[in-house]
C-alpha cells in the first residue's frame, strides 16, 4: 500500500482512514474502468482519494465535489493540479456539473451513505441516474449490513457510535439500498469485497 504525507498547509485534512483504503480501492476501479472517461466524486472529504485516483487512472478527467467549504479547501491542497472541487449537495435537484463534462462515465462516492441521512442515499442513486452516460457506472464504497450474513464486530460497534451521534446516521441495509437503486432505474454488477470489512458495490442501468 502506497502511503503519502500531508501537504504542508492549515487547509489540508487528514484521514487515516482514506489513507490506507485508497489504494485498494484504486485497483478495484483500474480492474473495472476502461483507459479513458469522464468520472465525478460525491463527497470528496480530505481530497485524498482523488488526488491518488486521478494520478493511477490518468485517461480520466475527474470532478471533486463535497458541500464543505473546508473540505475543498483540503481538496484544492492534496489535488492542485485539479478543476476546482464543486460544492454540490446530493440532495439539490440540480448539480449544476459543467456541461463539457457530461454525460458521466463514473460517480464514484465513498463513505457517505453511512454519516448522512437516508434522503442522501435516494437522490445520490436519483443523480446518477439523470447524470450517468447509458454505459456509466456508479461506484458506492463504504462499510453495510448485508441480511443473512454476519456483520463484522467492529461494523455493529461503528453502527452504534454513528446512530449515538446522529439517529439519523447508521450502516445501510444492503436490500434497502438496492431497492433504493433500482427505483432509479440501476441495479447492481458487482459486489466487491475490500479491506477492512467494506464493499464496493458497482451500479449501472438496468437493461
Amino acid at each position: 500500500m502506497t502511503t503519502s504525507s500531508v501537504p504542508d498547509s492549515p487547509s489540508a485534512l487528514h484521514s487515516p482512514a482514506a489513507e490506507r483504503n485508497k489504494q485498494p480501492i484504486l485497483e478495484a476501479l483500474q480492474a473495472l474502468l476502461p483507459t479513458h472517461g469522464r468520472a465525478l466524486e460525491i463527497a470528496s472529504g480530505s481530497g485524498q482519494h482523488i488526488a491518488h485516483f486521478a494520478a493511477g487512472l490518468p485517461g480520466w478527467h475527474w470532478l471533486a465535489s463535497d458541500p464543505s467549504p473546508e473540505a475543498r479547501a483540503s481538496i484544492a491542497t492534496w489535488w492542485p493540479q485539479g478543476p476546482a472541487a464543486l460544492a454540490l449537495d446530493v440532495q439539490n435537484i440540480d448539480w449544476n456539473l459543467p456541461a463539457g463534462h457530461l454525460p458521466l462515465d463514473l460517480i464514484h462516492c465513498a463513505n457517505m451513505l453511512h454519516i448522512s441521512p437516508w434522503a442522501s442515499s435516494a437522490a445520490l442513486f436519483q443523480g446518477a441516474s439523470r447524470h450517468l452516460a447509458e454505459t456509466g457506472l456508479l461506484t458506492v464504497y463504504g462499510p453495510f449490513v448485508v441480511p443473512d450474513e454476519p456483520t463484522a464486530p467492529s461494523n455493529l460497534a461503528f453502527d452504534a457510535d454513528l446512530r449515538s451521534r446522529n439517529p439519523a446516521w447508521g450502516l445501510r441495509n444492503l436490500d434497502a439500498v438496492q431497492a433504493c437503486a433500482q427505483e432509479a432505474g440501476l441495479r447492481l454488477r458487482q459486489r466487491l469485497s475490500l479491506p477492512a470489512n467494506n464493499l464496493l458495490l458497482v451500479w449501472e442501468r438496468q437493461p
